[in-house]
């Protein structure tokens, strides 16, 4: 699945000569939390979020520093935080390092980029020209719409399902190791002994998502015995 394939492409802009108290009010009223500033030929010049709106004096949520923290300031510093206090239009607020993507950006790769980057949403761009906006919230309509796999027809084949339970946590540090893995009637039980809660989760996971596994036991004892003989534990 690529950005062509989930992004907005009715996108609510900003232009640069917008007031500020107009760009929150679009803001406000359309339900969203930011907009592409695009200037009169079209370009991408900046975005303005909530974030760039934030502090504001006419409200009173001006930044409000000890005599020291601000000696230790830089001249352009406090001189770029009095603009943002105090400007009245968007292209004095936005913020003009803006990440961009093309429609081919595949969505593990926008995940990736909205998370280190710490941003809620990114540009999609063709030619220099805006085509259309990823948000979380696009990733998020994308996961409701993947058709879940359909399990394969797996009756009576436990041996199948055990090589696809350790082969879905190959390559893991907190893998089973083989002699650890039983499945018996499609039941996989899993001895994790010894392992955090978060490596437990990992595992009953890996194995959940095994098309035809119809039930994960976590076993909190020692391997060994009949299956019968062994605590079970959700």
């Amino acid at each position: 699945m690529r950005a062509v394939d989930i992004m907005t492409k009715s996108v609510i802009t900003a232009n640069p000569e917008m007031t500020v108290r107009i760009a929150a009010g679009t803001m406000v009223f359309a339900g969203i939390s930011g907009m592409p500033v695009i200037d009169p030929d079209g370009k991408l010049v900046g975005m303005v979020t909530e974030g760039d709106l934030m502090r504001r004096e006419e409200i009173g949520t001006g930044k409000r520093q000890s005599w020291w923290l601000e000696s230790l300031a830089s001249t352009s510093d406090l001189a770029n935080m009095y603009v943002k206090e105090n400007a009245t239009t968007v292209k004095d607020v936005m913020s003009t390092d803006v990440v961009t993507i093309t429609e081919e950006c595949t969505v593990a790769e926008i995940a990736e980029l909205l998370e280190a980057r710490r941003i809620k949403r990114v540009p999609v761009v063709r030619d220099g020209k805006l085509v259309g906006v990823v948000s979380r919230a696009n990733l998020i309509r994308a996961l409701v719409t993947v058709v879940p796999k359909r399990p394969a027809s797996t009756e009576g084949d436990d041996a199948g399902l055990r090589e696809a339970i350790l082969l879905a946590m190959t390559g893991h540090r907190w893998a089973l190791p083989p002699e650890n893995v039983i499945v018996k009637d499609a039941t996989a039980h899993l001895w994790a002994t010894a392992r955090s809660d978060e490596e437990q989760r990992a595992i009953r996971v890996a194995a959940e998502c095994v098309p035809g596994v119809k039930e994960v036991v976590m076993h909190a004892g020692p391997l060994g015995g009949a299956l019968g003989d062994v605590g079970r534990s959700s």
